[in-house]
């Protein structure tokens, strides 16, 4: 008798337990019902700005195009990239709406706007470049205002056409340089070796010659956009060059903007030349708790601001990289990866102080 009434004991106690366990096991069926109803809605439902989304970012990248395929159809993403689509820029950089001005031989007492004078202050730790924080609601990032376009160079890694290219700091440390952003496409045909896409150029050095759009420099030290042949940009004295897309202002036009451009939201690097001369590489980060990254039109907004006549977008995501003194100073998705090409402001004599960052409080949306 006292062996069953400790056994019944042990069932009676046994039963709430039982009965929570069980309670826990349909809250968690029922969350996982909703979390998939939730999934199926974004991914199918009525509303498309999830979908497009994940199509456009998933499909500019060369990695994890996956994304979109795993869900959707060739004509479901092809429908979706023609709702979001930038309209392309035509024609080539007119060299004659740009007017390379000397400011160390110009003092600068007014300016037209906050953003004007923000580029034309300089910082007095660096009569060269200046940094300017970035801030935007859906991104963070670092804008290096270069007053000596003459000292920009495309910069390759040493160890193309073998392995997948170099980290941004070597490629920066190696080249003598005291500002770095990463450059131009990629290609990765065979396991861990990369190869240009488009045209390269570095110092007058043509590297790789499929006809591309380019992004460069010519002799004249003028940002260079347009679409050439190998042949075509050593004739037009091109000296320094990369391949990539898209161009998002030539000539002081904007580049036309449907939905989100077909490019989605991702960390961005982008290069930009005013009509004085003044080059300005943007990068911008995104993709973190918090931060979505940029869209296009952000690019082409915070350039328009800053007066830039000439912009391009450049290789981004994982890619993006700004680095002075050899230290990558953005916060750089997954501790970034090896790059074949990057544009460099080299160091002089006069480069000895450390950088700082000028945080002027500007609205940058």
């Amino acid at each position: 008798m006292e062996d069953n009434s400790l056994e019944q004991e042990k069932k009676s106690k046994n039963k709430p337990k039982l009965k929570i366990l069980k309670q826990i096991i349909l809250v968690l069926f029922l969350l996982g019902i909703i979390c998939c109803d939730i999934i199926v809605y974004l991914l199918y439902g009525p509303w498309h700005g999830f979908r497009d989304w994940l199509i456009t970012t998933a499909m500019t990248t060369f990695t994890h195009q996956y994304l979109a395929t795993w869900f959707y159809s060739n004509a479901q993403i092809e429908e979706c990239l023609n709702r979001n689509r930038i309209e392309a820029l035509t024609g080539y950089t007119d060299e004659s709406l740009i007017n390379i001005i000397n400011y160390n031989q110009i003092k600068v007492s007014s300016y037209k706007n906050e953003y004007e004078r923000q580029i034309l202050e300089k910082d007095p730790n660096n009569n060269d470049y200046k940094i300017i924080e970035i801030d935007g609601k859906k991104y963070h990032g670092y804008m290096a205002v270069i007053y000596d376009p003459s000292r920009i160079q495309v910069c390759v890694a040493n160890n193309l056409g073998s392995s997948n290219g170099e980290m941004i700091e070597t490629i920066s440390k190696r080249n003598n340089a005291i500002l770095a952003i990463n450059g131009g496409g990629y290609t990765v045909p065979k396991p861990s070796i990369m190869e240009l896409l488009g045209i390269t150029i570095s110092n007058n050095n043509l590297l790789s010659s499929n006809h591309n759009n380019i992004i460069g420099f010519n002799k004249n030290n003028k940002l260079i956009l347009g679409n050439f042949s190998s042949e075509q940009a050593l004739n037009n004295n091109i000296r320094d060059c990369v391949s990539f897309v898209p161009y998002l202002i030539l000539n002081g036009k904007k580049a036309e903007i449907y939905g989100n451009a077909g490019y989605g939201t991702a960390s961005r690097t982008a290069i930009g030349q005013r009509a004085d001369g003044i080059v300005l590489f943007l990068v911008l980060d995104g993709d973190r708790k918090k931060l979505e990254g940029a869209t296009m039109q952000d690019l082409i907004g915070i350039f328009e601001k800053y007066g830039a006549i000439n912009a391009a977008n450049l290789d981004g995501g994982t890619s993006s990289s700004l680095v002075c003194k050899n230290k990558t100073i953005n916060d750089v998705r997954h501790g970034g990866h090896p790059i074949p090409t990057a544009f460099i402001l080299k160091a002089d004599d006069s480069d000895d102080g450390d950088y700082s960052v000028v945080k002027d409080k500007v609205d940058n949306e």
